[in-house]
């Protein structure tokens, strides 16, 4: 019996996998989350269109900065189907996630700074730590260990 020829600009599951460097796994979960498609052959196997590899790089690019598989699908869903993305689409959805990127690099530049405040103090102190009491929020609920003391285990401890 005859083999299914492919046409040139498709790719089996497995091409897609060894020249995008992603295992079929991951394909198949993109694929699952609507970030790649794929059509059927007659005998029910996976084929993508060569667009798909530009696709999935650029899916790892996304991930690698840390934008949600949720914020990529919506960004490609921007684009018209099966054509590739092009540098102009990614300066374009990327800039979009800049706001984004430069809150989260500021949050950790803050959680960095307050973390060697800590250890160069040492004490890890609840009332004044930055970390696990910004501002002293506990402290405004009463005394103890706040956290750690259900309404129960507090009315035990008072006596």
């Amino acid at each position: 019996m005859p083999r299914p020829r492919t046409t040139f600009h498709e790719l089996t599951v497995g091409q897609v996998a060894d020249r995008s460097g992603v295992a079929i796994s991951a394909l198949h979960f993109y694929e699952r989350k609507g970030l790649i498609r794929s059509t059927r052959t007659a005998s029910n196997q996976r084929r993508y269109s060569r667009d798909t590899l530009r696709r999935v790089a650029f899916i790892r690019a996304s991930q690698h900065v840390g934008i949600s598989l949720t914020a990529i699908r919506e960004a490609l869903d921007q684009l018209p189907s099966e054509r590739t993305p092009t540098p102009d689409d990614w300066a374009r959805l990327s800039a979009a996630w800049r706001t984004e990127l430069d809150a989260r690099i500021a949050q950790l530049q803050a959680l960095r700074d307050d973390l060697s405040d800590c250890i160069g103090c040492g004490c890890l102190s609840l009332r004044a730590c930055h970390l696990t009491n910004p501002r002293d929020v506990l402290g405004r609920e009463g005394s103890g260990p706040r956290r750690l003391l259900s309404p129960r285990t507090e009315h035990v401890n008072r006596g």
